[in-house]
């Protein structure tokens, strides 16, 4: 009983930024993922529409990231600066997707005259774009000379969200073949990989830091100021918070400590997140309603789609769980022993008693000429 008292721990500030945290990252990365496609099927651009994973690639995603995981954990310290100056260029890709659509709303709204300055991949590129372009590279810039947590978390949760809208899953079926194989994934590399690795491979890979080329460089060149930008960096590939944000402390952990969450643990749930609401808001276009906003009340119980919502529940459920199993056991858990199955379970069993498991288990063809590619989580 006493140790159950730990668990008011949850209620500091740091595991309560994490958890509403990842559950506005989840449910941005549903929206705009269902957005981005009605986007491209409106513009007829399939040149970067999303990619479809099918059975195959399902199954193959967990081997693929073992290998990479292992990669990782034995040649980290030689491949950490290509790693860097990677993750740096995809970053500013993703921040870019995220914050455009925003700022095409505002110029639309307020009228902004945006003249073009060149053509680029023989697209037109304008001058609103050049500066939302700046402004990308500048944050990327910033998290490299500084490593400071909060531009980390900015760019992690914006690979998440362009992730989620660019990889999708066609249908429940190879949604649970996918979040099947990633439950095993997760649970072996935390709980048994010490057994045959001699460490925790997935603890020791997260929680490595990555030199950062800018300092390399600017040492080498002996310039100025050199001792203000970071040696290490955390790479985006998870989200963090201070442990002693405003003041918290949890008992057993120094004040510098940080809470983690792995990006995977935001985008893999907020893929089914994504195809769960895609086929709300299909029903609700059948319905002859959109489905741009939360449903009310009222409509929760009719035919029109509401699956989102019990998904979402889901997910914070099990985040919650994953968050106090940690606190409880005090050791690294996986959060996809708790998230799959409180995510899939109840979308399959509302979905069959409403009887439309079998829709959703085989989807419906797409409008939409997706490339389909292997990818790899």
């Amino acid at each position: 009983m006493e140790s159950l008292w730990k668990l008011v721990y949850l209620l500091e500030p740091a595991p309560i930024a994490l958890i509403l945290t990842a559950i506005a990252v989840s449910f941005a990365s549903a929206f705009r993922a269902l957005n981005y496609g009605k986007e491209m099927e409106r513009n007829r651009d399939w040149s970067e529409a999303s990619i479809t994973l099918d059975r195959s690639q399902a199954l193959m995603i967990p081997v693929v990231s073992s290998c990479s995981l292992l990669m990782m954990f034995y040649l980290f310290s030689s491949v950490s600066q290509i790693l860097t100056v990677f993750t740096a260029v995809a970053s500013a890709s993703s921040l870019y997707f995220c914050l455009f659509p925003y700022i095409a709303q505002i110029k639309s709204r307020f009228g902004l005259a945006d003249p073009f300055v060149s053509r680029c991949c023989s697209k037109p590129f304008t001058r609103i774009q050049g500066l939302l372009t700046l402004l990308c590279i500048g944050t990327v810039i910033a998290w490299l000379l500084s490593g400071h947590w909060i531009l980390n978390n900015l760019l992690g949760i914006s690979l998440c969200i362009a992730f989620v809208s660019h990889v999708r899953l066609p249908n429940i079926k190879v949604c649970a073949m996918l979040l099947g194989c990633l439950f095993v994934y997760d649970i072996f590399w935390v709980f048994y990989s010490e057994r045959f690795f001699g460490a925790n491979v997935m603890v020791s890979v997260a929680t490595q830091q990555s030199s950062n080329p800018v300092h390399i460089v600017a040492n080498r060149l002996s310039l100025p100021g050199l001792q203000l930008i970071t040696k290490k960096l955390e790479l985006p590939v998870k989200i963090v918070f201070p442990r002693n944000l405003l003041g918290g402390v949890v008992p057993g952990y120094a004040a510098v400590d940080f809470m983690m969450l792995g990006l995977g643990d935001m985008a893999i749930p907020s893929m089914l997140l994504a195809l769960v609401l895609c086929f709300d808001h299909r029903k609700s276009k059948d319905s002859g309603s959109i489905m741009d906003i939360p449903p009310p009340k009222e409509d929760i119980s009719s035919p029109k789609g509401f699956y989102i919502w019990y998904a979402l529940a889901g997910y914070s459920v099990g985040l919650v769980t994953a968050l106090a199993a940690g606190i409880l056991t005090h050791s690294p858990q996986p959060a996809l022993l708790y998230l799959v199955p409180s995510t899939l379970g109840p979308i399959i069993v509302i979905s069959w008693m409403r009887k439309e498991l079998a829709e959703l288990w085989e989807g419906s063809p797409s409008n939409i000429n997706e490339k389909t590619r292997f990818t790899e989580v």
